[in-house]
């Protein structure tokens, strides 16, 4: 076998930077130095002593976070594929000397940053970010509602009666060994005659750049139309909105266009409407562009995290990625 050369590795960083690497794009577009703030409330706590190994750097480890959402890998695939691939590495800043955090490093940081509930505050600090190059809703915004899968948990009649009711049935809750393994927050649901367990990701998107502005996480029970005004809260007056007929109501449109400056444009059911489904269909039709991104380019939006805070924050990395993923391929100019 042949010697690697002194400047092969850098040779082959730049063959993949010319065929077109994605990530490369990803990395240069976001100012990622933005999120080490919010991150770094996660490192607040002392270490009891200064032995041992020095956590990775919280910025790393959020990227790494992120090209987990990307491609929706799990904790064991996303530590095997930073191993393997010169450009995953790249984009985490990583040579071939570094270490790579293993798969439980990266489920424990995760974690920390599940309980500490900042999911929110980094979308909101891409927003910003958006806000500042000129990205802001100007033609309105539609609303829509997606399932997103977990892990099923399989119960008898009885222990899932106890489930819906709010209890935690004697089977589980005496056995720590089943109860980490059940998912009591998800919930099942139909759609088109077929059942799904999981989750509802409520999200705003703009209606002309096809960013997500806001979203919310529900079991997927949950009706569309019970988060429709959360997913508003920071609209402004004289804004449109466009949502399909799940979020007609009559009462609460003429509310929010008197309390509010809101204009809702949502289809309705019956074949006298089909002139009016048309008209908001036009617009409307480009939230399924965001739902078939994450379907197609992203890997699928389930999750395999058990538990509603969990699946929280995996859900709302999904929205996150998103954003990052369109702002860098459609709006970022490279200088």
């Amino acid at each position: 076998m042949k010697l690697p050369g002194l400047f092969d590795h850098q040779d082959r960083l730049e063959s993949i930077s010319r065929v077109g690497d994605p990530l490369e794009r990803l990395l240069q577009a976001v100012a990622w130095e933005e999120f080490r703030p919010i991150l770094s409330k996660l490192r607040d706590k002392d270490r009891k002593s200064p032995a041992g190994r020095k956590p990775f750097d919280e910025l790393l480890m959020f990227k790494l976070l992120i090209l987990q959402r990307l491609y929706n890998l799990s904790d064991h695939q996303i530590e095997f594929q930073v191993k393997d691939r010169l450009s995953f590495q790249r984009f985490l800043g990583l040579g071939m000397e570094n270490g790579i955090p293993d798969e439980k490093t990266v489920w424990a940081f995760r974690e920390q940053l599940s309980k500490a509930g900042i999911e929110k505050a980094l979308f909101s600090q891409f927003e910003l970010f958006l806000q500042r190059r000129g990205l802001k809703t100007k033609k309105g915004s539609i609303v829509d509602a997606t399932l997103v899968e977990v892990p099923i948990r399989r119960d008898s009649k009885e222990d899932n009666d106890a489930v819906k009711a709010g209890e935690v049935p004697p089977s589980i809750s005496e056995n720590p060994n089943v109860a980490c393994q059940k998912d009591l927050d998800a919930r099942w649901t139909k759609k088109h005659g077929k059942s799904y367990f999981g989750y509802k990701n409520h999200i705003r998107v703009d209606a002309e750049s096809k960013l997500i502005r806001e979203w919310e996480v529900t079991p997927a029970h949950v009706h569309d139309s019970q988060v429709f005004e959360d997913v508003l809260k920071d609209v402004k007056q004289r804004h449109t909105v466009y949502a399909d007929n799940a979020y007609a109501d009559e009462k609460k449109e003429e509310r929010l266009d008197k309390d509010r400056g809101i204009y809702c444009m949502t289809s309705q059911r019956g074949a006298d409407w089909k002139w009016w489904n048309t008209i908001v269909a036009r617009t409307r039709s480009r939230v399924e562009h965001v739902f078939g991104w994450m379907t197609k380019a992203m890997g699928g939006k389930q999750q395999r995290a058990i538990g509603f805070r969990r699946n929280r924050t995996g859900i709302g990395l999904t929205n996150l990625v998103y954003n990052m993923s369109r702002y860098s391929r459609v709006y970022y100019v490279p200088t």
